[in-house]
């Protein structure tokens, strides 16, 4: 355990809930020889510099999140998309230590699968940003200004698709419309939706 982060440290010290699963998560971890860092504010665990998994916790569990998840065979059936926007990453909910304890081995295996992966290269397949429902609503002002689709064009796909989800996902058609015009100078920006 001589590889431990002591932001980690402070992390789990300050950490309201979830206190005990996270020291189990990370020995397990740890024992995997990955290099503990703090990211996103939340220990990180990393093989030569690749995100591998990240401890969370939220209100009704805690989670081991493997970054690149998708790519795991899962033969337990027990890894979890948390909706349906997710591409890559995978997790595994707990609600007490005991349940972590009881699938240690499976834990492990699974967290070298994914040391391996990253060592072999595995890239995720990412759906293609055309592959994303355009909203109809975007697509009229699209239809009326050229110039916007010009700029919506030339941002990165990972911006564009960042727009279309946004833009997507109210129920409501005025509400689509409202987050496209809100957007609109910042397309034109060449930003994305959090830039």
């Amino acid at each position: 355990m001589n590889n431990m982060n002591p932001k980690v440290d402070v992390f789990i010290s300050n950490a309201k809930q979830w206190q005990d699963e996270f020291i189990k998560l990370r020995s397990i971890i740890l024992d995997c020889g990955l290099t503990e860092e703090l990211k996103w504010g939340k220990p990180c665990y990393a093989f030569e510099e690749k995100n591998i998994v990240i401890i969370q916790g939220f209100k009704e569990y805690c989670a081991l999140l493997f970054v690149k998840g998708a790519l795991l065979k899962d033969p337990q059936h027990i890894l979890i998309t948390q909706t349906e926007n997710v591409q890559a990453a995978r997790q595994l909910r707990f609600t007490n230590t005991q349940q972590i304890i009881e699938i240690e081995p499976v834990l492990k295996a699974y967290v070298l699968e994914a040391i391996e992966a990253e060592k072999s290269g595995l890239k995720v397949e990412y759906k293609k940003t055309t592959e994303f429902n355009m909203p109809e609503e975007f697509q009229e002002i699209l239809d009326e200004m050229p110039d916007l689709q010009t700029a919506f064009d030339a941002l990165t796909p990972g911006r564009q698709r960042a727009y279309l989800l946004h833009f997507s996902a109210p129920k409501q058609s005025k509400t689509r419309t409202a987050r496209v015009e809100k957007h609109i100078q910042q397309i034109f920006a060449g930003n994305g939706l959090n830039d």
